[in-house]
C-alpha cells in the first residue's frame, strides 16, 4: 500500500509538470522578478555602504551589528510590523526580502575590502594614485570574489523566500504553494521544487560571474583543485603543487 501510494503521488507530480509548463513558466518570471527587485534594492544600499567602509577601515561595529539586527528578525515579524505602516502589501513583502539580502551583501563587501593587503595599498599610494584609483584600481579587483560571495547568498535567501508574496497576492510561486485547495498537495510540492531548482540555478549563474570577475592571480586552475586546494595562507598569484 504504502509503496502504491507514493507512486501515484510521484506520478501525479510529473502529470502535474507535463500538464502546467505555461503556469509554472509565469510563474517562474513572477517569482525572479520580485527576487530581483529585493536583489537590485539591496545591492544598491549595501554594496556601497560595505566598500566605502571597507575602504575607510572604519564601522565595522556598525556594519557587523546592523547585519546581526536584521539576520535576527524572521521575515514573518517584519512583514507584521509593517503591516501598521502598509499594510498587506508588496512594500511589506519586499522589506522583509531586502533584509534577508542586505546582511550577507554588506558584511562582505566591508570584509573584502577592508581585508586588502595593506602592502599592496601602500604600494599604490606610494606609486601617486589617488584614493579613487586605490579603491578601483587595488581594493575592488582583489575584492570581488569574497563580495559577490555574499551577493550570491542573499539572491538564495531571498529566492528561497519569495513564496512569502503569495500571502500579499504579489505572484511567483507563492500563489500556487498558498492555494492548496486550487492546486492540490501535488501542486504544492511542484512549486517547492521549482522554488528550490530557482535558487540552485540562480547560484550557478552569479558563480560563473564570480569566477569571471576574480583576477586571475586570484583563481586556481581547476586541474589543480584536487592537486593543491586553496586555503587562507595561499598568496595571491604564487601557488606550489606538491608531487610527494
Amino acid at each position: 500500500m504504502a509503496a502504491g501510494a507514493k507512486a501515484v503521488v510521484v506520478s501525479d507530480l510529473i502529470n502535474f509538470f507535463v500538464d502546467n509548463p505555461g503556469l509554472l513558466a509565469q510563474k517562474a518570471l513572477e517569482h525572479l522578478g520580485i527576487a530581483a527587485l529585493a536583489i537590485a534594492i539591496s545591492v544598491a544600499i549595501a554594496l556601497p555602504a560595505g566598500i566605502l567602509l571597507g575602504h575607510l577601515h572604519r564601522g565595522s561595529l556598525l556594519a557587523i551589528n546592523i547585519s546581526n539586527v536584521l539576520r535576527a528578525l524572521p521575515s514573518l515579524a517584519l512583514i507584521a510590523i509593517s503591516l501598521a505602516f502598509f499594510g498587506l502589501s508588496m512594500i511589506n513583502i519586499q522589506i522583509a526580502l531586502i533584509a534577508l539580502a542586505l546582511p550577507p551583501i554588506l558584511t562582505n563587501a566591508y570584509t573584502a575590502v577592508d581585508s586588502v593587503e595593506p602592502d599592496a595599498v601602500e604600494a599604490a599610494r606610494g606609486m601617486g594614485m589617488s584614493e579613487r584609483q586605490v579603491l578601483t584600481v587595488v581594493e575592488l579587483p582583489l575584492s570581488w570574489p569574497l563580495i559577490f560571495a555574499g551577493i550570491r547568498t542573499g539572491s538564495v535567501y531571498v529566492i528561497a523566500t519569495v513564496p512569502l508574496a503569495g500571502i500579499a497576492g504579489g505572484g511567483g510561486y507563492g500563489d500556487i504553494i498558498l492555494n492548496q485547495p486550487t492546486y492540490k498537495l501535488v501542486g504544492v510540492i511542484a512549486a517547492t521544487i521549482m522554488t528550490v531548482i530557482l535558487a540552485f540555478a540562480v547560484d550557478y549563474l552569479l558563480g560563473l560571474v564570480q569566477r569571471a570577475v576574480t583576477p586571475r592571480g586570484l583563481v586556481v586552475p581547476r586541474d589543480l583543485h584536487t592537486i593543491v586546494p586553496p586555503t587562507e595562507s595561499d598568496v595571491p598569484g604564487e601557488r606550489a603543487v606538491s608531487l610527494n
